[in-house]
């Protein structure tokens, strides 16, 4: 925890009072959702062709079957309930990871969960000929889960400890991607299908794919959410944790399972998409606290307005051409984690 607040800056390390506290976290969420329905109104009227707010508002409540109607309905609708889907669940999957790893910079990829959905989806399209963005959800999930239950073996299963699972993630995410990249250089045609796919994007999603990732997402929430209580008792020490009631080793277990589900299905739907996870703890934390109770919900809160920000940005900064969100968010997180490592503290983690 020392190394987390560290991260935080000086600031975080001061409790506030009991009320203030529960002003600021009150203040903290409500903003969350101001900022929310700004970015989803952006993201509604915003592209290649703007769109005034009066004719998304005409196109979503009494459509009269124009072209804005067509964009608004067909295109960015469902690219922003997806966006807000996968960033909930990203930005909460993060949360699990630092919180279980406790360690300031874990990532969901940290534990090669992206790297393993990723050569599953890569390996069905390559080796099997599948050509379903259906059957990519399957995939995906698959190869998350195997490669979780991989590093949890490898990192010492119920006896694991945080480095341990940090060290095993690193390296199974490393091989996974060397294999993903692999495979791609000697097959032009899985090139080509996974290139924009890799990269993370919210384009070209069909609402057909998230309805069916939603399950998943939703198990995946609800589990992250019932573990908060347990996993707030592991930030203490396994040990403490222990005197505290927590069931240590099943709570690990459950978390890595949230993780599967959470990332599993988002990669399954927009492709890799990096750092949410990393940044939006740190960013809510400031009226948040530590406290996975109040922290997992603002986290599932502010990453759809992360992930659809971004997503605008990519949609305005090289008209007419687009930038793919994962590409945003990686410039984004790369300035955040290159802060971070800067921290003294965490740099001597």
């Amino acid at each position: 925890m020392t190394a987390v607040a560290g991260a935080l800056g000086p600031a975080a390390q001061v409790p506030a009072p009991p009320g203030r506290r529960a002003a600021l976290r009150a203040t903290g969420l409500l903003l969350g959702l101001v900022l929310l329905a700004v970015v989803v109104l952006a993201s509604l009227a915003i592209g290649t062709r703007q769109i005034p707010l009066h004719d998304v508002w005409s196109a979503l409540v009494s459509p009269s079957g124009t072209e804005n109607d067509a964009i608004v309905r067909q295109l960015r609708l469902p690219r922003t309930l997806i966006g807000i889907a996968a960033g909930a669940a990203l930005g909460l999957a993060g949360a699990v990871m630092q919180t279980l790893t406790r360690n300031p910079l874990a990532d969901p990829g940290l534990l090669g969960v992206n790297a393993g959905a990723s050569a599953a989806v890569v390996t069905a399209i390559s080796l099997l000929g599948v050509d379903s963005f259906d059957l990519y959800l399957w995939f995906a999930l698959a190869g998350a889960a195997l490669a979780a239950i991989l590093v949890n073996l490898l990192g010492g299963s119920r006896a694991a400890t945080p480095v341990r699972l940090a060290l095993a993630g690193t390296a199974v995410n490393a091989a996974l991607f060397g294999y993903v990249n692999g495979l791609q250089l000697v097959d032009l045609g899985t090139l080509e299908t996974m290139r924009h796919w890799s990269v993370g994007t919210l384009a070209g999603r069909d609402a057909d794919l998230l309805v069916k990732a939603l399950p998943m997402l939703v198990a995946g929430m609800l589990l992250a959410f019932g573990l908060a209580r347990p996993l707030g008792a592991m930030a203490l020490g396994d040990d403490s944790a222990r005197a505290l009631g927590a069931h240590v080793g099943r709570t690990r277990v459950l978390s890595i399972a949230a993780i599967t589900l959470l990332c599993g299905a988002a990669t399954a739907v927009c492709g890799p998409i990096g750092f949410i996870g990393l940044m939006i703890p740190h960013a809510v934390r400031v009226f948040s606290g530590p406290d996975p109770r109040w922290l997992f919900p603002a986290c599932a809160l502010y990453a759809p307005v992360l992930m659809l920000a971004s997503d605008v940005v990519g949609r305005v900064v090289v008209p007419p051409s687009e930038i793919e969100v994962g590409i945003v968010t990686a410039f984004l997180g790369g300035l955040l984690f290159i802060h971070l490592v800067r921290q003294r503290k965490v740099a001597q983690l």
